[in-house]
């Protein structure tokens, strides 16, 4: 199996081979915790934690680092003016708390934690060591003015711009809050001289003097120093193409590191056919989305589309993914019964079921999934043809249930939940299970409430032998895509 993706910086498709036979290092750029998490961040963070989950599947070993940037211009700016108006919250105390709100998100989603999650105020010396080397190796300088301020000498470097396909002379000046004392306007900030009125918690100890990091470099030093100085995949979100991954690239390999051997970029989030900015206003914050849908509802509207396609969000996407997902979950409480029933003792029918439909939790392999599934997967990580797949395995046992194919009904019962456990997506996972004990959602618990009393009224009309009234109700409820099963226990109502 030959793995492909989209390079970002070779602008193709291409075969991914790992340094190392089965092993993949993979550095996503995590969150700035200067706010609340929205949706773009979820999106993005799903994202990679489908590509490790499909990476694990077919065998490798994947290290996924995902940083926190703990420091920066907007966190002081945000804790400045939270305090200007009465609150008491130091910047530090603010970054943890927006972290903590990440985390919960990201786990309400079910993304797996990274195998590490570094700080940018805890790297804070293999910063300064970087900066130190790339001085030496001649790449980088003090500010003109005095200050201790250090900068990117970009004209040092002539494969800038190399990522995003752009000539220097053409570039945009680099966005710094302290320009004063750089060679070119274009050269960017490895090391920020302390301001007056910052606070001195946010300033730390330099050959230059007192500062604080560029927000470039953080990441240039996380990556390096868990992941090596040479490693497989670099990822996020497609807006920090440049100046953040232009810039990491460039001090990296000026650094002569060898850096990120491929660079993969995911789309952006959309409503209305407006990009989602909060200079727009239009921002959809995880709490708001995570109170509108399911979680793992909400993981499987926000992981169907390609990671490089951008993503339309309108409420009645949420409806139409809760809607999808429905089906998916029927199949499985359907296909749970007859599996369970092919045993003569209930006991051994419920071992049974849980053998052929108990969750893998990530255990699922390759060997186990369909064709259809895998390629799509293997051809830069095709999720919408790889959820085809999974819908069609379901429509083929919904079929085999009806004529009463209970070995057909078995395998595919298989190979859907393998296919769901790769995504991530399986209820009955244990990462679900407080989603579970909450109960389904509120349009779900109507939705229950409606069907049944229909079923009850249809139940009463077969007693008093109205069957016309009873087949208009099944009819009814059909039409609404809802299907009716008949046992001597009652009657099932599933959608169809």
């Amino acid at each position: 199996m030959t793995q492909r993706i989209y390079d970002s910086r070779a602008q193709e498709v291409v075969d991914f081979s790992p340094r190392a036979a089965g092993e993949v290092g993979l550095y996503v750029c995590g969150p700035t915790v200067q706010s609340s998490p929205h949706i773009g961040h979820l999106r993005s963070a799903l994202v990679y934690d489908q590509m490790r989950r499909w990476l694990t599947a077919t065998g490798h070993r994947v290290t996924l680092i995902r940083n926190v940037t703990d420091i920066d211009d907007k966190i002081l700016d945000n804790a400045r003016i939270a305090q200007e108006a009465g609150g008491a919250e130091e910047w530090w105390a603010l970054a943890y708390r927006i972290e903590r709100e990440f985390t919960a998100a990201y786990d309400a989603i079910g993304v797996l934690p990274p195998s590490y999650e570094p700080r940018a105020t805890a790297s804070i010396r293999d910063m300064v060591d970087l900066i130190e080397l790339l001085i030496e190796r001649g790449h980088a300088y003090p500010a003109a003015d005095g200050s201790a301020s250090v900068y990117f000498d970009t004209a040092s470097w002539p494969e800038y711009g190399s990522l995003t396909r752009q000539q220097r002379d053409q570039m945009e000046d680099a966005a710094d809050s302290e320009p004063v004392g750089k060679r070119d306007p274009r050269d960017f900030a490895l090391w920020k001289a302390h301001r007056a009125g910052e606070p001195e918690t946010a300033s730390w100890p330099s050959p230059w003097g007192p500062g604080r990091p560029g927000w470039h470099i953080e990441c240039s030093a996380m990556a390096t120093r868990y992941l090596g100085e040479e490693f497989d995949i670099h990822g996020g979100g497609l807006d920090l193409r440049f100046p953040h991954h232009e810039n990491e690239m460039a001090q990296s390999r000026a650094a002569g590191h060898g850096f990120a051997r491929y660079w993969i970029h995911n789309g952006l989030v959309n409503t209305g056919g407006q990009k989602m900015s909060k200079s727009l206003g239009n921002s959809l914050f995880a709490g708001e989305l995570l109170a509108a849908a399911r979680p793992i509802v909400l993981r499987y509207f926000l992981g169907s589309a390609h990671y490089r396609s951008v993503l339309e969000y309108s409420s009645e996407s949420l409806v139409e993914a809760g809607a999808a997902f429905a089906r998916i979950e029927s199949f499985l409480e359907r296909a749970w019964r007859v599996v369970a029933a092919a045993e003569p003792d209930p006991a051994a029918g419920e071992a049974r079921a849980e053998r052929v439909m108990g969750p893998r939790r990530g255990a699922a392999t390759a060997d186990a999934l369909p064709d259809e599934f895998v390629a799509a997967m293997l051809d830069d990580f095709g999720v919408p043809q790889a959820l085809a797949a999974l819908h069609g395995a379901v429509r083929a046992g919904n079929t085999a249930i009806d004529e009463g194919r209970t070995d057909e009904v078995q395998a595919r019962a298989g190979e859907v939940v393998a296919m769901l456990d790769v995504l991530g997506l399986d209820p009955r996972d244990a990462v679900w299970s407080a989603e579970a004990h909450a109960g389904t959602s509120a349009e779900t618990a109507a939705l229950g409430d409606l069907v049944e009393a229909l079923i009850a009224q249809r139940a009463q009309a077969r007693v008093d032998r109205d069957f016309a009234t009873s087949d208009a109700i099944r009819d009814r409820l059909l039409a609404a895509g809802i299907s009716l099963e008949d046992h001597t226990d009652g009657t099932r109502w599933s959608l169809t």
